[in-house]
């Protein structure tokens, strides 16, 4: 018989998943439409975005939800991984955690550049606006070409220990696939399929919300 308190703190974690799941899908999928409706894809459009300031104060509004994004993000990691028990693949479990942490950390190298973005707005000189081209450039590469990778990897490897240990449905083992799919060859000529990641970050949280009320609320009728 296990002790008294390890059952609730076993219900306690998958929820926790679920919820910093929720917060982190919704903090990306903001943070990642502010960013691609602040920066200008061409840039030609470099003169209209300095002299317009909604830019830039969607960008400030990016940079404060990245930080946060991120936290949540590493906390459904840890959560969803306690979630799937020892059972995982050590190869599998390997590239979940490569994978979600080289997310966060691409995540806050475009934060850094993308606030060099703001301080070179205020200047018009010509080597600055150079500058300013180039962390554009990066910040719009960083994120539809190597975060959105390192996404794909750890949606992959996540859809691939809930499929063989038997603990995520067809639906959203497909979505997961799907969606890892997506990140790795169709973001590149669809720029906006970036969101995919966050959406399907709240899909699984929200499954594994419902999977885990249901057995508190059986245990609550049986006693």
């Amino acid at each position: 018989m296990q002790p008294d308190g390890l059952p609730g703190a076993a219900l306690r974690t998958p929820r926790a998943a679920g919820a910093a799941g929720v917060l982190s899908a919704l903090l990306l999928a903001a943070a990642i439409l502010l960013v691609r409706i602040a920066l200008p894809t061409d840039a030609a459009d470099a003169a209209a975005w300095l002299g317009d300031s909604s830019h830039r104060d969607a960008l400030k509004a990016a940079l404060d939800m990245l930080p946060f994004a991120g936290i949540f993000f590493l906390w459904f990691m840890g959560a969803t991984r306690d979630y799937i028990g020892p059972a995982e693949d050590r190869f599998f479990a390997t590239l979940f955690l490569g994978g979600g942490f080289l997310f966060v950390g691409v995540l806050f190298v475009i934060a850094a550049t993308a606030f060099g973005i703001l301080t070179e707005a205020d200047n018009t000189h010509p080597v600055v606006l150079q500058l300013w081209e180039h962390d554009r450039s990066a910040v719009l590469k960083l994120l539809s070409g190597y975060a959105t990778r390192m996404a794909a990897v750890f949606t992959m490897s996540t859809t691939t220990i809930g499929h063989h240990l038997g603990i995520f449905p067809r639906w959203l083992v497909w979505l997961g696939y799907l969606v890892a799919l997506g990140l790795l060859f169709v973001v590149s000529s669809a720029a906006w399929f970036v969101l995919a990641f966050p959406l399907w970050i709240l899909a699984l949280s929200c499954y594994i919300l419902a999977v885990n009320f249901r057995p508190q609320r059986a245990e609550t009728h049986a006693s």
